[in-house]
């Protein structure tokens, strides 16, 4: 159908946030994706649809045509680098900090420091922005870990109460940005569908102000 939508989420927080913001559009999916196995997602309204994939694919697919919106956070997008996208609405929800964390207590470190993150992208601009060369070692996961075994000095993450790190004898110490999720818009998508998407994005903005 010209005007049918294809919306790519992510399982977990995101989704679960959205949910709400989606009804306000007059949207509920029809299965739980937590529950399902199912990557596509059909919902109440036959012109809308789902896909359910990684939070880190969310800006390409959508970027490519494979979804004509999607919802992902600002740290994927920093990481993604926004081209061929349209960011039209932060959404306010799944919010955090983008943040450098360290040992508690460690002595003054010298040299070149090595930090372990998989925002790879953010961290080096941050870095390049202090003037300073690190050495960037690319995890995809338990970034806590790296410096309690000696791999790196430091880590870069995205922190929301901050019990994981001081669970791990971590703390913050620096905060590069404010993380929270945005709706992004395929370029060609809002063209080809521009009523349909535009409606859903008033919507969508209606549901943010009144704090749905």
């Amino acid at each position: 159908m010209q005007n049918s939508l294809t919306i790519a989420l992510s399982k977990g927080r995101i989704f679960k946030e959205t949910l709400p913001l989606l009804a306000h559009a007059g949207i509920e999916p029809a299965e739980d994706p937590e529950t399902s196995r199912k990557l596509i997602l059909s919902t109440n309204r036959d012109d809308v649809r789902l896909v359910i994939v990684r939070a880190s694919d969310v800006p390409t697919y959508v970027q490519y045509g494979g979804a004509d919106l999607g919802v992902a956070g600002k740290d994927v997008l920093m990481e993604h680098g926004g081209d061929g996208l349209y960011e039209p609405l932060d959404l306010r929800i799944a919010c955090c900090k983008l943040m450098v964390a360290g040992p508690v207590d460690e002595p003054p470190l010298s040299g070149r420091l090595r930090i372990a993150t998989k925002f790879v992208r953010s961290t080096r601009q941050y870095y390049a922005q202090q003037g300073q060369q690190v050495e960037i070692i690319k995890l995809y996961g338990s970034m806590e870990l790296a410096p309690l075994v000696g791999l790196a000095d430091r880590i870069v993450d995205v922190v929301d109460t901050g019990n994981t790190l001081r669970a791990n004898g971590l703390e913050p110490r620096e905060h590069i940005a404010d993380i929270s999720s945005r709706l992004i818009v395929n370029r060609a998508s809002m063209k080809m569908k521009h009523e349909a998407v535009t409606d859903f994005i008033r919507c969508i903005e209606e549901a943010v102000n009144s704090h749905v």
